[in-house]
């Protein structure tokens, strides 16, 4: 497995103006709501007329900084959402970052319009989505990262709660549950106690996780949909981990998305292939025990209320 050396991305974009480190995103005790620019819509929910009140933050506290990397392509008609969902947290130590892989549709402009509140943006051609990836993660300073698609949105106060786990816990990995939504329609996706014996079963919701910079590898480049499948399993294993029993962010489900889209169910199988295969994670002869002894665990979770 050939990972990318982050250190060599960040000198290439240092090369090409980004100042590392970052600036934060500006903080203010009155919040960000009124100053952002105004969404062309008329919706009053949450994050396009809602926001975390930055009073919950104490002002006492020295919150460690969070970095927050979006990938972003020709998703225009979702972006505005993502970026608002970041910034409205109001998290008083917020390093956010945006890869886009140049755009041609709204996008662009919409990035241009929130400059100000982001700490660096591009777009401009890139080598797809892991790449885009591991290019933000490569200028993070940090001490908890994550990532959000530029299709998904976090909800509500889950910067605090995250980082409260964090602290509280002391562990390098924090999951929750997440949304699926579709048409309007609100899915709950849950999530077991995450076990090593099982980290090779997929079940954590990419937009809900959140990690220790300690603990943080470079995404596989050759990974076009599992990317995030697999990264979980070099990440969180070994490590310690905290599971939230609530929703952190939503995963909007459209026909251009790679999770939901039949018509790349060739790629799924490519990068299954290759992840199993001797020069990934090698293959797995008790992975019919693995999956039987899973179901099982489920069904008690279930019988019991774990999810």
């Amino acid at each position: 497995m050939l990972l990318p050396d982050l250190l060599q991305y960040r000198t290439e974009l240092e090369k090409n103006g980004a100042a590392f480190p970052l600036q934060t995103v500006p903080f203010t005790k009155q919040g960000l709501l009124s100053i952002l620019p105004k969404p062309k819509t008329d919706q009053t929910d949450w994050p396009w007329a809602e926001e975390v009140p930055p009073a919950q933050y104490d002002e006492r506290a020295a919150w460690p900084k969070l970095t927050i990397v979006t990938p972003s392509f020709n998703q225009g008609h979702f972006l505005e959402e993502t970026i608002r969902s970041v910034l409205l947290q109001n998290y008083p130590n917020l390093e956010f970052i945006v890869i886009d892989g140049g755009s041609t549709d709204s996008s662009h402009a919409i990035l241009e319009k929130y400059s100000p509140w982001i700490s660096y943006w591009q777009s401009k051609k890139d080598k797809g989505q892991s790449n885009a990836i591991n290019l933000g993660f490569s200028l993070a300073s940090g001490d908890y990262y994550a990532w959000i698609n530029s299709d998904d949105y976090y909800l509500q106060n889950v910067f605090q709660l995250v980082i409260n786990t964090f602290l509280k816990s002391q562990t390098d990995f924090v999951y929750g549950y997440a949304f699926n939504k579709k048409d309007s329609k609100l899915e709950l996706v849950t999530v077991p106690p995450l076990y090593d014996y099982f980290i090779k079963i997929p079940s954590l919701p990419q937009p809900a996780c959140f990690w220790s910079s300690g603990i943080h590898q470079p995404v596989w480049e050759e990974m076009y949909c599992a990317l995030d499948y697999e990264l979980w399993i070099r990440l969180v294993k070994g490590n310690k981990r905290k599971r939230i029993r609530q929703p952190l962010a939503v995963a909007n489900v459209h026909d251009d998305a790679k999770t939901h889209d039949d018509a790349i169910k060739i790629k799924w199988h490519e990068d299954h292939l290759k992840m199993w295969s001797a020069e990934g994670h090698g293959p797995v002869p008790e992975w019919k025990r693995i999956v039987f002894l899973n179901r099982i665990r489920l069904k008690l979770y279930k019988l019991l209320k774990i999810i």
